[in-house]
């Protein structure tokens, strides 16, 4: 007999930027600003992820489009592949991201099913939850308390068939 399953996640509804914490405000203005730095010729649409790192610096990563759809790349993906690959022993403390039309106002915007994956995924690797801050409708920002929180039933590591070793 099927019986459901119930599933909570807490999301704080911040109504406007002015009511972030000064290191939320500064980390939510280093995404906005991020947007002017994306390669989207294409779509036109302009995200910025913004990593805050353990030593109060930020690392930037946005989306990059290539006319050979579908080989480019989601903002989130680009500053956590990046940051990965150049400075692997820094640790993530929070992430934010924003988006816009090319010569628009910010729009309330989630990742993509690929990002999610990849996000639980580095929040896996360091074992500690990074907080994260969208934008919500009408000015307001959303504020997970993780990463996972925006895939409850992600792949882990803990899924995979344990392998032996080959001798």
């Amino acid at each position: 007999m099927a019986h459901p399953l119930h599933l909570t996640i807490t999301v704080d509804v911040v109504a406007a930027e002015a009511d972030l914490s000064p290191t939320e405000a500064a980390t939510w203005q280093a995404a906005r600003a991020a947007t002017d730095h994306a390669y989207a010729p294409y779509s036109h649409f302009h995200v910025g992820a913004v990593l805050l790192l353990d030593d109060g610096t930020y690392f930037r990563g946005t989306n990059q489009e290539n006319a050979a759809f579908p080989s480019g790349l989601c903002a989130e993906r680009t500053a956590l592949f990046g940051l990965a690959a150049s400075q692997p022993e820094r640790r993530i403390l929070g992430m934010a991201i924003a988006a816009r039309p090319a010569h628009g106002e910010f729009v309330a915007v989630t990742p993509c099913g690929a990002c999610r994956q990849v996000m639980a995924e580095y929040e896996h690797r360091q074992q500690q939850a990074i907080p994260l801050l969208l934008p919500g409708p009408e000015g307001s920002i959303y504020r997970f308390r993780s990463l996972s929180d925006l895939l409850p039933f992600g792949f882990s590591a803990n899924d995979l068939p344990q392998n032996e070793a080959v001798n």
